[in-house]
């Protein structure tokens, strides 16, 4: 039996297909399905029930999964103990939001590869809950998100903050005086919706200064805020260094309300179980490298 064998397996299963394993594990589908078969042989017994349309597990494939799940584990622990970072190799999928990509993921990035030159990293770009789902899958190992999460199967370590301000068109609330809230009511806001951290975060504070959401549009995309904020279509919180220039140029500008926005506290997370070195480096180099100062950083 061999450790190639059971990844192909694991994948299999945990990716849901062996067309998926085969993207995972960057081979061709007819190897990854040899290994699996050469497991089977191994043990003269079936690990999936091939009757069905989509293989399913049989009883015996269960176990396998579980087995094969520890032991990959205890391997890459084992490995990452003893090996050089120069020498790793790993395969590790980053799940950030899309503001760190559209920030400072490209540096980030860049100091892992510094670091770990045969380490592989694949970026995965989605909402704070998505990229949840993603890690408990195992679709990812560790994502840069929003704190939002109080769940103790996570290990979470602050990376940086980001500023939101009100925003709109230049001219659409008018040489207003400091806004209260309550004329926030008077025009249509464009927020994130509950998938995205930020945007729960942020309904939240809407709701608790007596804004409600009734003229609202929602949208899991923070370049479709900003386009539709820059086209007048209401008023939005965006994160206002990133911004700058675009204020500075007249595409948009800055609305003053009597509450300050909350800042948006953003962190590393993994999962408690998983004593990961390589993780926990990749961590502390998020946590250096963490700028959302400026949009689309170079290297």
């Amino acid at each position: 039996m061999t450790f190639k064998q059971l990844e192909a397996f694991f994948w299999v299963v945990q990716a849901g297909g062996f067309a998926q394993a085969a993207i995972r594990l960057h081979t061709t589908q007819s190897a990854v399905s040899k290994r699996v078969q050469e497991l089977e042989s191994l043990f003269d017994t079936a690990l999936f029930d091939r009757s069905m349309r989509s293989a399913r597990l049989t009883e015996k494939g269960e176990e396998m999964f579980l087995q094969a799940k520890r032991l990959l584990e205890q391997r890459d622990a084992t490995v990452e103990m003893f090996q050089r970072p120069e020498v790793l190799e790993r395969h590790v999928c980053i799940g950030v939001t899309e503001l760190t990509a559209m920030t400072w993921l490209p540096r980030l990035v860049a100091a892992i590869e510094a670091k770990f030159p045969r380490v592989i990293i694949e970026p995965r770009v989605d909402a704070s809950v998505m990229l949840r789902d993603k890690l408990l899958a195992d679709e990812v190992d560790l994502m840069i998100v929003p704190e939002m999460f109080d769940d103790q199967r996570f290990v979470s370590q602050g990376v940086g903050v980001v500023e939101h301000v009100l925003m709109c068109k230049p001219g659409l609330v008018g040489r207003r005086r400091r806004m209260r809230s309550e004329e926030l009511r008077d025009y249509r806001l464009l927020t994130q919706d509950e998938r995205s951290g930020t945007g729960q975060l942020y309904n939240r504070w809407l709701r608790s200064i007596g804004v409600t959401t009734e003229n609202t549009v929602f949208s899991n995309s923070l370049v479709a805020l900003i386009g539709l904020t820059v086209s007048g279509m209401g008023i939005s919180y965006l994160p206002r260094k990133c911004l700058a220039p675009m204020i500075d140029s007249g595409s948009l500008e800055m609305v003053s309300l009597t509450q300050a926005l909350p800042p948006a506290n953003y962190a590393t997370v993994w999962r408690s179980e998983r004593q990961s070195g390589l993780v926990a480096s990749i961590a502390k180099l998020a946590q250096e490298q963490c700028d959302f100062g400026s949009m689309f950083q170079t290297v």
